[in-house]
């Protein structure tokens, strides 16, 4: 489950193994740039075996600090969101407003005051939107779309981004230091593989509950006024 990649479009082992062999600083920034822009990429593959190798020593790992591996792959994600978010401000916006003026937008009861309500919820709410979104497989790439639309403010995007990956690029890194106790380097790939499939459920509960509350907070009855 790593991810959304088809093997057929990515071999997720084979890539595992030459990182292992090549990882670096550079190396962990620049594919978590990947893995946060619009190319759906897994940070499974990057985070958990550099801080595996930052713990144990070993091979390309012998110099890297697994703090500067949490560190690098915030900093990459959070630059990859940046792209998604100034994408979606320079180009998305534009269409979804003209799409708001056209008759089929009309039509489908769309309008610019319906999509400025929209903005105007993302710009009060979007900060733990972006938070959360940073923790749910598949949504991890995408919530910066609905940032640079709504135009939310770069400077709270980025403190809750950076939060949002930091937490996630943490837990990853747990991953790999607590393998790097218990797994032999073999075995590393099939136990990254088996345990991401518990942190792709855990991230989909996550938004189960946030789905939940939203509809709650949507549908609860409101208060009578005196």
């Amino acid at each position: 489950m790593l991810d959304l990649i088809p093997l057929a479009l990515f071999d997720a082992s084979q890539f595992f193994q030459w990182f292992v062999e090549n990882a670096n600083y550079l190396f962990v920034f620049v594919f978590m740039v990947v893995e946060s822009s619009f190319i759906p990429f897994p940070s499974e593959v990057v985070v958990p075996p550099a801080a595996y190798l930052a713990c144990t020593n070993a091979g390309a790992g012998a110099d890297m600090n697994v703090w500067l591996v949490v560190f690098f792959a915030t900093l990459g994600a959070l630059c990859g969101a940046f792209i998604n978010y100034y994408l979606a401000l320079w180009i998305g916006r534009p269409v979804v407003y003209s799409f708001a003026d056209s008759r089929l937008g009309h039509a489908l009861l769309i309008n610019r005051e319906k999509v400025e309500k929209a903005e105007a919820y993302f710009d009060k709410h979007g900060a733990i939107s972006t938070f959360v979104g940073r923790l749910i497989p598949a949504i991890r790439q995408l919530i910066s779309i609905p940032a640079g639309i709504s135009k939310m403010n770069v400077a709270q995007f980025a403190l809750f981004t950076a939060l949002g990956a930091g937490v996630w690029n943490g837990v990853l890194a747990l991953l790999g230091y607590w393998l790097s106790k218990t797994v032999s380097p073999d075995q590393l790939f099939v136990k990254v593989e088996e345990y991401n499939q518990y942190l792709t459920w855990m991230g989909y509960g996550i938004a189960v509950v946030c789905l939940c509350f939203i509809l709650w907070n949507a549908f609860k009855p409101k208060k009578k006024q005196a």
